[in-house]
């Protein structure tokens, strides 16, 4: 309410004139006014005695009808709000301090920017919903215990431009994104970089807990094939291999608010990351993979909490395993005779033995790696894999060079003869002076 002359427009100190009224009149005691004015004995004795030196005028605030000291420039107010309403329209307000002090150089406390843009009438575009019951799992105790992944289908680069999808893998205990990754769509080769991110800035998780994709684990629910059934097992994904030869075990999730807390990352990421894609302009899935880096490390530096306890629970690399070799495509294949195996519609050529022996018939492992590079594990190593050379034609045997002959190129070819006079136009007709037109006993 805005200040007058008269102190008694004021509707608290009119009522505290009427309570001292009654305290001075005997209608009411000390305590009981001391209640009702919700101060101490002591204060009230304090107003009574300025209320009857100074009047009415005395019970109102020394500061009432100054500036405040702190009170935001309006120059700066308009700037802000402009800013609010153009560039950075649709940000949260948590955010927009945080952006404004970034890029603008205008510090300025989320708590006095959300109540300046509401007394604007500038709502924030970020509504909570009301609190709904439900029990919450603890998180674990050590980083590195469980790690939550998904992936999120979203207007990254703004509602124009089509929906790609985001794999990303949070760390139960501390809320850290350990990985990340923008891909066309959701698949393995997703989830196989985030883990080698994670892998190599980290370590080793011990579980991980994601929904019941089928990139994850076959559906039990699909008949096994002949070479299952011969097996005995089923045939793991690309992915549960990986976890399987990497130690990590996988939970799979009953619902999507069993693992809330990737939910809960994806209406973070929504809500600033695609403001940051849109300020920086990046409109490409090799763009944005180039911005996520410097991204993460600000989001885990705002986000993150200390684990329960400070012991990390990251496990080391096996001896002879490291994240390029195991969270890669493994395939099956059979050396040929020529010592070359299938691969893409052409052939691969293995490296020789040692020992000088084939390897015809043998059953090797071939990987192709997430930066598309094609390795092979041979006798317990793996080696790089290069294209082998085409098929080699039947040889024909030339003509023995004579003496006259034409002489043979350093190259190793035979230059092209002249043109023969029969590959002229018309019949060929031997000269006037050829053996054959001469008659019997001419020279």
């Amino acid at each position: 309410m805005e200040p007058t002359d008269d102190p008694l427009d004021d509707p608290e100190i009119r009522h505290r004139v009427d309570v001292l009224t009654h305290l001075r009149d005997g209608v009411i005691d000390l305590h009981q006014a001391s209640a009702v004015l919700r101060v101490s004995e002591r204060q009230v004795r304090r107003l009574l005695e300025t209320w009857l030196t100074s009047g009415a005028a005395g019970l109102a605030h020394g500061n009432r009808g100054r500036r405040p000291v702190n009170r935001t420039d309006e120059a700066l107010l308009a700037m802000i709000v402009g800013l609010a309403t153009d560039r950075y329209a649709g940000v949260n307000r948590a955010h927009l301090a945080e952006l404004l002090e970034r890029h603008e150089g205008i510090v300025i406390p989320v708590r006095t920017l959300r109540r300046l843009l509401d007394e604007e009438g500038q709502r924030s575009p970020r509504t909570h919903r009301p609190p709904r019951h439900r029990s919450r799992r603890e998180r674990r105790e050590h980083a590195g215990q469980l790690l939550q992944a998904d992936g999120s289908q979203h207007h990254w680069f703004g509602r124009e431009r089509p929906q790609v999808t985001l794999v990303g893998a949070i760390d139960d205990a501390t809320s850290e994104v350990t990985g990340a990754t923008f891909r066309e769509q959701e698949d393995a080769a997703g989830y196989l970089e985030v883990l080698a991110q994670t892998s190599r800035s980290h370590g080793l998780a011990w579980t991980f807990y994601t929904d019941r994709h089928g990139i994850f684990a076959r559906d039990p629910r699909e008949p096994p094939t002949i070479a299952e059934q011969l097996e005995g097992r089923r045939t793991p994904t690309q992915v549960g291999r990986a976890l399987a030869v990497a130690g990590i075990g996988w939970m799979p999730a009953g619902s999507p608010e069993a693992k809330g807390r990737v939910e809960r990352m994806w209406g973070t990421h929504q809500d600033r990351l695609v403001t940051e894609l849109r300020l920086a302009g990046i409109t490409t899935i090799a763009g944005a993979n180039a911005f996520l880096p410097g991204w993460l490390a600000r989001h885990n530096e705002r986000f993150r909490v200390p684990a329960a306890d400070p012991t990390p629970a990251w496990r080391p690399w096996p001896a002879g395993l490291t994240a390029e070799a195991v969270f890669a495509f493994w395939y099956r294949r059979t050396v040929g005779r020529d010592g070359t195996v299938a691969w893409d519609g052409g052939a691969l050529a293995l490296p020789p033995r040692s020992d000088g022996r084939t390897r015809a018939g043998a059953v090797v492992l071939v990987a192709e790696r997430l930066d598309g590079s094609l390795w092979a594990e041979l006798e317990g190593v793996w080696r790089p894999l290069v294209a082998a050379p085409p098929s080699v034609g039947q040889l024909r045997a030339r003509p023995i060079a004579r003496a006259g002959a034409t002489p043979v190129t350093s190259g190793g070819e035979v230059p092209p003869k002249p043109p023969s006079p029969r590959s002229r136009s018309g019949p060929w007709r031997p000269p006037a002076d050829h053996p054959w037109r001469r008659g019997p006993g001419r020279p």
